[in-house]
């Protein structure tokens, strides 16, 4: 044997080297100082081959070399790459990595407020500006090989998701789709789809971490592993895991708190020396504080590290802990080197803003190497807590959620303060999916050996639960996608009606929903074939037993009915009666436990809402506490009453009377045997059924008596079979409904909304009129809200500041209900501006409801929001910040966010409004908003 290739292998080999030369890919591989991963690769080579690819893996595994191939193939072929992201930051951080990769000149931005070298073969972009220059028919589009959708996922998000989905369906076919997402347990589904609108995909998922995550739980002074592996090395894939027990006997000894100090099996107080023992078992556990785990962490080498709190203040409270704790993660000259850095990248903001801002604290606790990073910061700042976190400079975030979408910030070690967050609505656990995201940042390549994922301890915690959390590694892909009015105009304008309406059912709403019908669709096959069985069995040769059949159900349907309108008369009279009763009266309760004599002390409240000790309460009908003649104070229901009560005599309750007093009750039972005792009380008489006088039962108990099948001696058993038929039926035309209900629910909202827009005079058939034309260019939730105050002129004449304010009511949305108060408005002509515009949208609510548009479902006008009005308005009009954040009570980060979006409504209002003075005000208003901290705000 010899290890020499033959010549012909020799030559194949040769020739398969020299195919793989010949590729962009090869070249493309050399670009990077490490391998490239399998799931790459393939992706890769389809995409080369002229495929779309869908590539699903996990956080920081590397799918965005992907998308970077396809930037490298479209410049190698001389044709132009969008790169699409989420939100802004994650623009600028692409936009950054591009840049350094092929040059200023051939790299362009832009997003929304900012545009930089627009025509440039590669341009990054928000996904949002893709879809509009779609809408618009774009001249930029012209030459578009690839489109990259990074973090593709979103388009489950509530909000923003549907447009996503009107990308992929409207961008022209010869574009190539590069769709990078997290791991979602539906990719096959949703690349079904991808390949169903946009032609042959490549779905590529890949379950594999680069960097191994081992997950631990940290209580008191103990972190313990949260899993034990049985057979396996790999701290993350291999081998059976199980729940390490050392944390299950944590749990089972926490749980126990309860019964501390007292023998469990007894009662008994527990002697001296077994409570000592138990004192010193839970000494050992409690909830680490914030500044106690970034120091366990440093001292065990797992920095940098990103702490989870679901709370902006819970982050900066933590920064705080932590200054006044003494940490210090920095030398002397990494603090000199963060100092340098900050005052370069914060050398535009005035002095004067800078005390507002917080700046010193915050640069304390970055030359100590510590950070918050949230949505209530300044943009500005959580770009410089990035920057330093990547350096290597800040070793301990406290951070948001909002940090796991997207953002490239990999770190050792990942820490959940908690596994409860606030969604808006209620104190709701996080979800698998959640969890995957948060801890994903955990680990990174080519840096770290492993990730490791920390979950503090918290009273209650259920080992198993966590486990099952970390266990499962998906969550599915649904989709948000709704029509909406801005949508409808401009799917009518460039395919018309009819067309549109197709392609709406080509989104991936309609899709799953038709999928779901499969399943509906199957079993009302089975059940079509199981009532022609059931028919066979009740055919009966006398007759036609169908219609026998329906006779006796009738008959039953009526007897019932009539039976139910007796209950509700009797207790309808019983409710009367009882609120005739007056404090004194004796009665005879008729039935339940306390049925006999009953003294009235209270007679109780009528029907209606009460306002209890739980809020406002409802109740069916008068309570009244009696007491009974076995001196019993009890409060008694109307299910006591079945018939209607009458006093039988009257008694006077003493003034010292004390229901809570056994000698008051014991007198007064017995004066109320003395007194009413010799009653004589007779039972209710029955009264006469409603159904021995129905002409209609009459009717069909002759109908009965005289069809042929009532003479079968096997009548009972196809009876049997007849009612088995009837509830198949029955249940089988409740999955008919169920179909109908799901099959073109896209497109029945598009005909709903259409015609809302026709009465409206947006839409003439396929044609969309001048007003719709406008509607065309504004964006947003409030797209109709901002047409119709333009073709009323409700902005006519107001100073910039007053239409800032305005605006800011089209985009605006309080955090919270709490934050809903009544908000302060300027005076004058923007207040009744303002009132205008809900006056508006309570004429387009009735509007509607009348076309069955419903909010709840996500498509529709919601009320605008007045909370932002006053800020605006102050900032346009040249006030300092200090001023403004202390008047609105706002963090200067979501300041700066809202303004940006009144900025870029603002915009919209300008292009669209018919109106020359009103254009000039707006852009006048977003001069007078774009300075200062806005202004200053990074590029994006």
């Amino acid at each position: 044997m010899t290890d020499e290739l033959s010549p012909a292998e020799r030559y194949a080999a040769a020739r398969v080297r020299a195919a793989e030369q010949a590729t962009a890919l090869a070249p493309f591989r050399e670009m990077y100082d490490f391998a490239l991963d399998d799931f790459q690769i393939e992706a890769c080579k389809a995409l080369e081959s002229g495929k779309g690819v869908l590539v699903a893996a996990p956080t920081g595994s590397g799918k965005t070399i992907v998308g970077e191939f396809a930037v490298h193939l479209a410049l190698t072929q001389g044709r132009k790459c969008f790169y699409t992201t989420p939100i802004k930051a994650l623009s600028n951080q692409k936009y950054a990595d591009l840049v350094k990769r092929y040059g200023a000149d051939k790299v362009g931005l832009l997003t929304g407020d900012n545009s930089v070298n627009s025509e440039a073969p590669v341009v990054v972009m928000t996904t949002e500006v893709l879809r509009n220059m779609l809408y618009a028919g774009s001249q930029s589009l012209l030459g578009l090989g690839h489109v990259v959708m990074d973090e593709v996922h979103y388009l489950s998000d509530r909000i923003r998701g549907a447009v996503w989905e009107e990308v992929i369906i409207h961008l022209p076919e010869s574009v190539t789709l590069v769709s990078l997402s997290a791991t979602v347990s539906n990719a096959e589904e949703f690349g079904d789809w991808l390949d169903t609108v946009r032609g042959d995909t490549e779905v590529i998922v890949s379950e594999h971490r680069p960097v191994p995550l081992w997950q631990h739980v940290l209580a008191g002074r103990r972190m313990y592993d949260l899993f034990e592996e049985k057979n396996g090395e790999d701290g993350d894939q291999s081998g059976r895991r199980e729940v390490n027990p050392d944390l299950v006997r944590l749990a089972r000894m926490e749980n126990s708190r309860p019964g501390f100090g007292r023998d469990k099996r007894r009662g008994r107080p527990m002697r001296e020396a077994d409570r000592e023992r138990e004192r010193r078992q839970r000494s050992r556990i409690w909830t680490p504080g914030r500044a106690e785990v970034i120091d366990r962490l440093d001292a065990e080498g797992l920095l940098p590290a990103i702490t989870f709190i679901f709370s902006r203040a819970g982050c900066e409270s933590a920064v705080q802990q932590c200054l006044y704790a003494g940490l210090r993660l920095n030398d002397d000259a990494a603090r000199a080197r963060v100092r340098s850095i900050v005052e370069e990248r914060t050398a535009g903001i005035p002095d004067e803003d800078l005390h507002v801002l917080g700046y010193f604290e915050w640069l304390e606790g970055l030359e100590r190497g510590i950070a918050a990073h949230h949505a209530g910061m300044l943009p500005t700042f959580k770009e410089v807590v990035e920057e330093l976190f990547t350096r290597g400079l800040v070793k301990a975030v406290f951070a948001t959620e909002t940090l796991a979408l997207g953002i490239n910030m990999p770190a050792r070690s990942v820490v959940l303060e908690k596994l409860v967050k606030w969604n808006g609505e209620q104190h709701a656990d996080i979800t698998p999916g959640e969890y995957t995201q948060l801890t994903g940042r955990a680990g990174r390549r080519g840096i770290d050996v492993e990730g490791h994922a920390v979950v503090l301890w918290q009273r209650a915690m259920d080992p198993a639960a966590l486990a099952g959390l970390a266990g499962t590694r998906t969550y599915p892909l649904r989709s948000s996608f709704k029509p909406s009015y801005n949508m409808a105009v401009n799917l009518v304008s460039q395919f018309g009606r009819h067309r549109s309406r197709e392609l709406l059912e080509t989104s991936f709403a309609q899709f799953q929903a038709d999928k779901a019908v499969v399943g509906i669709s199957r079993q009302v096959q089975r059940n079509e074939e199981g009532l022609e069985g059931y028919r066979a069995s009740m055919t009966c040769h006398l007759g036609d037993f169908d219609e026998y059949a329906r006779l006796r159900r009738e008959l039953k349907d009526r007897e019932s009915e009539l039976a139910r309108q007796g209950v509700a008369q009797r207790r309808a009279a019983a409710a009367v009666a009882l609120e005739k009763l007056r404090p004194g009266d004796v009665i005879h309760v008729p039935t339940g436990k306390f049925a006999g004599l009953a003294l009235v002390l209270d007679p109780g409240l009528p029907a209606g809402r009460s306002n209890g000790h739980r809020g406002f309460e409802q109740h069916d009908g008068p309570r009244p506490l009696v007491l009974t003649a076995e001196r019993q104070v009890k409060r008694l229901a109307s299910i006591d009453f079945p018939v209607p009560v009458e006093p039988l005599d009257r008694m006077r309750i003493p003034r010292s009377f004390n229901p809570r007093s056994p000698q008051s009750r014991r007198d007064l039972a017995s004066a109320l045997r003395t007194k009413a005792g010799h009653h004589d009380v007779r039972r209710h008489r029955k009264e006469r059924s409603a159904a021995a006088d129905d002409t209609e039962i009459a009717r069909l108990r002759a109908a009965l008596r005289a069809h042929p099948c009532h003479g079968c001696s096997d009548r009972e058993d196809h009876a049997r079979w007849g009612e088995r038929y009837h509830r198949l039926a029955r249940d089988t035309k409740q999955l008919e409904r169920r179909i109908e209900g799901r099959t073109n629910t896209i497109a029945r909202t598009f005909d709903r909304i259409c015609a809302l827009l026709t009465g409206l005079g947006y839409l003439r058939g396929d044609e969309v009129t001048d007003h719709g034309k406008r509607l065309a260019r504004l964006y947003g939730e409030l797209d109709l809200l901002a047409s119709e105050c333009l073709r009323d002129g409700v902005w006519e004449g107001l100073a910039p500041a007053e239409l800032a304010a305005c605006a800011s009511a089209l985009v605006y949305e309080a955090r919270s209900a709490d934050d809903a108060l009544p908000p302060k408005l300027p005076a004058g002509s923007a207040k009744e501006a303002l009132a205008e515009m809900v006056r508006i949208w309570g004429r387009l609510d009735a509007l509607e409801e009348e076309h069955k548009i419903n909010q709840a479902e996500g498509v529709g006008q919601r009320e605008p929001d007045l909370g932002f009005a006053w800020a605006a308005y102050r900032w346009a009009s040249g006030h300092g910040l200090d001023e403004v954040l202390r008047e609105i009570d706002m963090p200067a980060g979501d300041f700066v966010r809202w303004t940006k979006q009144v900025i870029d409504v603002l915009g919209q209002i300008a292009a669209a409004a018919p109106d020359g003075t009103v254009a000039r005000s707006a852009r006048r208003a977003v001069d007078g908003l774009l300075r200062g901290v806005v202004a200053y705000s990074s590029v994006g």
